[in-house]
Order: structure tokens, then sequence, then C-alpha cells
């Protein structure tokens, strides 16, 4: 096993969750950072009316803001949006530098 789940309640968009775990006696940080990126598709794509293009438009949009994130952190979790939402939400972890 290589990952813990660990519920945070009231992570707000861009805040940042600061999480110290110990193993084998060693103390090792991590820091979490939830994002928000828009979902609604305009401009360009405002003339897209069938629902599969729309759609696809979205995860193109989501995919070019995750290419040019900050390589100091990583992907960690995509959350699914609403129905109605505006905006998805991404959990990064910043490297851990060795």
């Amino acid at each position: 096993m290589k990952e813990i789940c660990i519920p945070i309640q009231f992570l707000q968009e861009k805040d940042i969750a600061d999480v110290e775990v110990k193993l084998a006696g060693k103390k090792i940080r991590y820091n979490f950072r939830i994002e928000s990126f828009p979902w609604e598709v305009s401009g360009e794509f405002d003339a897209l009316k069938d629902p599969l293009e729309r759609s696809l438009a979205r995860i193109y949009k989501l995919k070019s803001a995750i290419e040019s994130y900050d390589k100091d952190w990583e992907l960690i979790q995509i959350y699914n949006p609403g129905d109605h939402a505006d905006h998805i939400h991404v959990l990064y972890r910043k490297k851990i530098k060795t």
C-alpha cells in the first residue's frame, strides 16, 4: 500500500493542507492543494451544441490546465463536478525533494 486516505473537512479552494506522517520513526511532511478550474466551455467552444462535443471540450481545457500547472506539484485526484458545476476541483501534492 502506497497511499492513505485522510478526510479533511472544510478544505476550500486554493487552501493548502500540511500533513505530517511518521513512518518508521521518521517524520515526512506533505503539502496538498485544491485548485479550481473553469468547467464550463466558452469562447472558441460557444458554437458546440452537441453534449459529447461540449464534454470533450471541457476535458481538453482541463488537460491543458493540468499540463501547464506548476511542475513542483503532482496531480493526485480530479473530483467529479456536479451536474451544473462552473468549476472542477483538482487535488495536488507538492513533490518531495529527495
